[in-house]
């Protein structure tokens, strides 16, 4: 298999785990907060946190781009909003987190990549709320404030720690046939160039 095989086969897992995103963002949502119905859990960051820690950071936030941008204007979403707010908040936890990882390619360095990833999740979006939720949602600015300590942060910490949670307990099997068909692939293309 060519470096160009291996080039399509990432490409066909990556577009699959933005499929399942998108679907798991569409499938299966719930509030978490009675106060709060609007915010709504799901667990399309978990093949999400998949494909960044299988292909790094920037691949996961290709992922993160293309499945809220198919949830948010072709499967019922919240339009710009929800595409913003999806990739902000996505963003920064897949982003943290496989950073981290990458550098510390380690079960322990798993765990530290999901917990600032989380941590760094809810912090970021008090800052979203507070600027982008009064442009789009016309509540007053003071009134998103309002809502930042007792609702919007424990609402993303614990969507945030549930997915990263999930990840962390899938991710080793998961990871066997991506990271195995990767070497794979990677082998019988060194093996090819050394015969040609």
């Amino acid at each position: 298999m060519s470096e160009k095989s291996l080039r399509v086969k990432r490409l066909v897992l990556l577009a699959m785990f933005t499929a399942i995103a998108a679907a798991l963002i569409t499938l299966v949502h719930f509030p978490l907060f009675p106060a709060a119905p609007y915010l709504q859990y799901d667990p399309a960051d978990v093949p999400i946190l998949i494909a960044a820690f299988a292909f790094g950071p920037a691949a996961g936030l290709i992922v993160t781009v293309l499945a809220s941008f198919i949830q948010a204007f072709f499967l019922g979403g919240d339009g710009i909003y929800g595409f913003l707010m999806h990739v902000v908040a996505t963003g920064i936890l897949v982003i943290v987190a496989s950073t981290i990882y990458r550098r510390f390619h380690t079960r322990p360095g798993a765990v530290v990549g999901l917990v600032l990833g989380t941590l760094a999740m809810g912090l970021g979006m008090m800052v979203a709320n507070h600027f982008i939720t009064p442009v789009y949602s016309g509540m007053p600015t003071e009134a998103v404030d309002a809502l930042l300590l007792p609702v919007i942060l424990p609402f993303n910490l614990l969507k945030a720690g549930i997915n990263s949670a999930i990840t962390f307990l899938v991710y080793k099997v998961v990871s066997k046939y991506i990271i195995h068909g990767e070497l794979h692939t990677k082998n019988a293309a060194r093996k090819a160039n050394s015969e040609i």
